[in-house]
């Protein structure tokens, strides 16, 4: 029997360069992890770099006896890099020159992190899990839960500790409930790692 699990996803709290949570990260997934202090949340997993793993233990103090697992599904990678002809001319140009940028896809990481995170999940009980990625996972995680093409990953950015959820039902198409929820976050916290033309006050 298969039963719903909600995704709570988020990207790590704000890092230095050397990839360390700011003061400000750290703050941020405190914060998070308050908000989620009403949630029955089965467990928390991250990717294993510093700034994921430190976020998800933040998150951890609030959420005492909740398991914490680390996996590299959920590290940081290009999930996708489209040929030049699935995209949308108006915006391939943009696009493609971004992709060239970037390190290899890991085609294969990215479809075990969806085997692994998405889709219902046996049981009878609601399972809600926590995951604390990088930007790039989440906008593919985002991308396949709205059957969206591969290249739509591209266009989606995530704010540091902003909160996504996604909820996986069975014989039902995959729910986004809400995406870059930051209403935990004061203002001088909200919309850290956020490109500046994205912005909306």
């Amino acid at each position: 029997m298969l039963t719903t699990r909600y995704l709570f996803l988020t990207r790590h709290g704000e890092a230095t360069p050397s990839g360390e949570l700011t003061e400000a990260g750290q703050r941020q997934a405190v914060l998070l992890g308050r908000r989620l202090r009403d949630v029955p949340v089965t467990a928390i997993h991250h990717g294993p770099l510093p700034r994921t793993t430190q976020t998800a233990s933040l998150i951890a103090t609030q959420l005492p006896g909740v398991p914490v697992h680390e996996h590299k599904a959920a590290g940081d990678f290009v999930p996708y890099v489209p040929k030049r002809e699935e995209l949308p001319e108006t915006a391939a140009g943009v696009l493609l020159a971004f992709a060239r940028s970037l390190p290899p896809a890991d085609e294969e990481l990215a479809a075990e992190a969806e085997r692994r995170f998405s889709g219902p999940v046996p049981g009878t009980e609601p399972r809600y899990e926590v995951l604390v990625t990088h930007n790039f996972l989440v906008g593919w995680l985002v991308r396949a839960s709205q059957d969206a093409p591969p290249w739509r990953w591209l266009a989606l950015n995530h704010a540091n500790a902003a909160l996504t959820v996604i909820r996986y039902s069975p014989a039902r198409p995959a729910a986004l409930l809400t995406y870059n929820d930051q209403s935990h976050l004061p203002a001088e916290l909200c919309w850290t790692g956020f490109p500046p033309d994205f912005y909306v006050p």
